[in-house]
């Protein structure tokens, strides 16, 4: 992967392991551009509590898991507060889905086995899986991760669930001064490509961009030359689903594969993850 990257400018909208993986840019002869899309992430901590109350005293028929981190902390809450040992009786007994490898990991961890799983790593995979259970008048638990997921909530009221959700985080836009430079590094062509870890960074900066007036130029350029970059088949969805067909993504959703199947694309080595695929 030497020197793959040479002079290739690439835009860092991501908090977590920014400079880790600037340094893996400047290896590989590539220039890396901090440009946060996202700010601090806050712990919705009287939210979870009370979502954790609700969980011990009345179980539901289902517990939807998305996210290692957020379901970690769920966990870790649980503990504080000294109902652990029932949340885990509980859910022993509940019809648990989980999307991802990292939130199977947890669970493991926990002697905790999902009866679904996604296909994937992505929400349509899970939806896909989910699909074959009877969900009408069931009840949900949906934990999340500092952004809703829409889709999946109707889907699973389409299907006569009740849900309900509880986001352990809660993410909030960085300065407006941080997400104008980064949409006008996209517009004039300054980057080459411009990496997002999460959805939330998507979201962000069309936000931005359509209270600009300037998410059609923004979009225009990610379809032209500016290539987006997505850790995974969730963070892919939000550019997809705001009119981008061509995302690169790597099969392992890892941060520093993201970067490896950057530098694969621009040798001509991979093609890019399209809608609809």
């Amino acid at each position: 992967m030497a020197r793959r990257l040479e002079g290739k400018r690439i835009a860092l909208t991501g908090p977590r392991r920014a400079e880790e993986l600037g340094k893996l840019i400047e290896n590989m002869g590539g220039i890396p551009l901090y440009r946060p899309a996202q700010g601090t992430v806050f712990l919705e901590d009287e939210k979870l509590r009370q979502g954790i109350r609700t969980w011990v005293s009345q179980p539901p028929d289902w517990s939807i898991f998305t996210t290692g981190i957020g379901l970690n902390a769920l966990f870790e809450m649980a503990e504080e507060m000294g109902l652990l040992e029932v949340l885990l009786a509980n859910l022993s007994n509940s019809r648990i889905a989980a999307r991802g490898y990292k939130t199977a990991n947890v669970l493991k961890k926990r002697q905790l086995t999902p009866l679904v799983r996604d296909d994937d790593g992505s929400t349509d995979g899970l939806i896909r899986e989910l699909a074959a259970y009877e969900l009408k008048g069931a009840t949900v638990l949906l934990q999340l991760y500092g952004d809703r997921a829409p889709k999946l909530v109707e889907w699973l009221e389409r299907q006569g669930a009740v849900c309900t959700e509880i986001l352990p985080y809660r993410h909030i836009a960085p300065p407006e001064e941080d997400l104008n430079r980064l949409l006008l590094d996209i517009v004039e062509g300054k980057v080459d490509a411009v990496s997002f870890t999460s959805s939330p960074q998507v979201r962000f900066l069309l936000e931005y961009a359509e209270k600009q007036g300037r998410f059609d130029e923004l979009i225009s350029a990610l379809r032209g030359p500016v290539i987006a970059v997505a850790v995974g088949k969730v963070t892919a969805q939000g550019l997809y689903e705001a009119g981008i067909p061509r995302v690169v993504a790597p099969k392992e959703e890892r941060m520093g594969s993201m970067i490896v199947e950057l530098a694969r694309y621009f040798a001509g080595e991979s093609d890019p993850l399209l809608a609809g695929k």
